[in-house]
């Protein structure tokens, strides 16, 4: 395996320093793609050492800062990539966890599946009805059945995953590929990660309940809508 660590970051600055240099430890290549960030964190990455970083003018979404990772990252022979946030809310060292769920040279997604969300005071309700309400779309639109289909923190074999057909590059790129993965045949397997949580007031979170519920709306209608096509075409 040849992988990497991506890490799409927008207006983090409280939190991406500290993220970076967790992930520094895993003797990866590390991947920051600042999506147009109009904080300080363009300023404060620029003074991190053996990091990659690689720069949206505006705001284009964390799909589209993904998928910016990810051609980075096979450019320069990594065949894998960890995606993890920038907010905090991951610890780093998990992904050797996601590393190790990869046996025998088999080619799938893994999803690091947050525990203890339920229990957590400090988990917005946003979060808990937005996990149950993708996982259950996610499977009706033919994707696999799985307990965290909104989880950032996943291991990805990149050259499968840039040439699916992923049409979202916002917060819904991390629903959709997991549909077009099962219909190419790549499988999503999921493992236990921790989560960290930061009280209201001091985690930075970029979703916007209704507006990004609707967009996943649209979403998930058009990937049924192809899904009950391709059942009647003959």
């Amino acid at each position: 395996m040849q992988p990497a660590i991506i890490i799409p970051v927008y207006n983090h600055e409280q939190r991406i320093a500290e993220v970076v240099h967790q992930a520094l430890l895993l003797a990866l290549p590390i991947f920051v793609v600042n999506d147009g960030s109009i904080d300080r964190t363009a300023e404060i990455l620029k003074n991190i050492e053996g990091i990659t970083v690689l720069n949206h003018p505006v705001n284009r979404g964390k799909g589209a800062a993904l998928w910016t990772g990810f051609a980075a990252a096979r450019a320069q022979g990594c065949d894998w990539a960890v995606t993890l946030d920038g907010d905090g809310q991951h610890r780093p060292s998990d992904a050797k966890a996601l590393l190790a769920a990869v046996v025998e040279g088999k080619r799938c997604i893994v999803v690091g599946r947050r525990q203890g969300m339920a229990e957590s005071e400090h988990v917005p309700w946003t979060s808990r009805f937005g996990r149950g309400f993708s996982n259950f779309w996610v499977w009706v639109s033919g994707g696999p059945a799985i307990q965290d289909s909104q989880s950032g923190f996943r291991l990805y074999p990149l050259p499968e995953i840039l040439e699916l057909e992923v049409r979202a590059r916002r917060y819904q790129f991390e629903v959709e590929v997991l549909v077009r993965a099962k219909q190419s045949g790549i499988p999503t397997i999921e493992v236990p990660v921790s989560v960290v949580y930061q009280p209201r007031g001091e985690r930075v979170s970029h979703f916007r309940p209704w507006v990004d519920f609707g967009r996943n709306s649209v979403t998930f209608s058009r990937l049924i809508f192809a899904r009950i096509i391709r059942m009647f075409r003959p």
